[in-house]
């Protein structure tokens, strides 16, 4: 999660060696496992989506148990369904548990506020437009590689455009340290590098690529902007303290889910699914 902030100052730099360090460790294996997809794959993203269901329920569902289940089965359908039953499928399996978990969260006299109501899509969906986008070709690996580069250009991108620049805040009731300076930046950054992967992997629409990448920067960033909103309504600093510099998963995923959802949405209103992706074909 990228945060910007004002003038700089030798202050807003001390976390940056931790953060580099745990980024150094983090990032190849999680290319590698892209790169080997399969079961190593989806096994990740079942990883990952069930710690996101234990943070999410940790800070809105008062460490509820059974909330925690539901959730972390939504995860679960997300990362297995897709790919042998169709993501239809998955769709509906998700919505179910959304329903089992809405009546839970009545049942255990919560008000169904964003937060109770949302958690288990946010969770499931995008685990599910993870395998949808990863697949099982090269295709679907480009796709995953070059998502992956855009939403660490744009973090990376805002993180220093908004430290360097500094000036007018960008949600500051949300998020006092954002700036309009690291979303430009996280824009320029993301389009930039989204345009070089592809020419770089051979695919044919750069432009095209180029600009989805500037786009997708946006919605890294309002993902972002949702998570920083659920931390300060729950008076919460960090997800998790699961990554050194980075806090928990759900501080480190949030701009990538959000992108991930949007560029699923992409591929799969233009058709262009499995052996179909031509989009990131070659």
């Amino acid at each position: 999660m990228a945060e910007t902030t004002g003038a700089p100052q030798g202050a807003n730099w001390r976390d940056l060696g931790i953060r580099t360090l745990s980024s150094a460790i983090l990032i190849p294996a999680v290319l590698v496992d892209v790169w080997l997809g399969d079961a190593w794959f989806h096994l990740l993203v079942a990883l990952l989506g069930v710690m996101m269901a234990h943070e999410w329920t940790n800070i809105v569902h008062d460490r509820s148990s059974s909330q925690f289940a539901l959730h972390a089965a939504a995860a679960l359908c997300g990362a297995f369904l897709p790919l042998s039953h169709g993501w239809h499928m998955a769709l509906g399996v998700i919505a179910v548990i959304w329903v089992l978990s809405l009546l839970l969260a009545l049942a255990q006299h919560r008000r169904l506020s964003l937060w109770v109501v949302s958690g288990v899509a946010y969770i499931g969906l995008p685990a599910m437009a993870f395998v949808i986008l990863r697949g099982e070709n090269e295709a679907g690996m480009l796709a995953m590689m070059w998502l992956f580069a855009v939403v660490w250009a744009a973090d990376i991108c805002a993180y220093f455009a908004g430290r360097v620049i500094g000036g007018p805040k960008l949600a500051p009731r949300i998020s006092p340290k954002k700036t309009w300076a690291g979303l430009w930046g996280a824009i320029a950054g993301a389009a930039a590098v989204g345009a070089a992967v592809a020419y770089g992997a051979g695919l044919a629409d750069v432009i095209l690529l180029g600009l989805l990448g500037g786009v997708l920067a946006v919605v890294e960033q309002m993902g972002d902007l949702f998570e920083s909103a659920l931390k300060r309504h729950y008076g919460v600093k960090d997800s998790g303290r699961l990554i050194p510099g980075h806090g928990g998963v759900l501080d480190r995923v949030d701009g990538l889910v959000a992108a991930s959802l949007v560029l699923a949405a992409v591929v799969i209103v233009s058709g262009y699914i499995g052996a179909g992706n031509e989009l990131f074909g070659r």
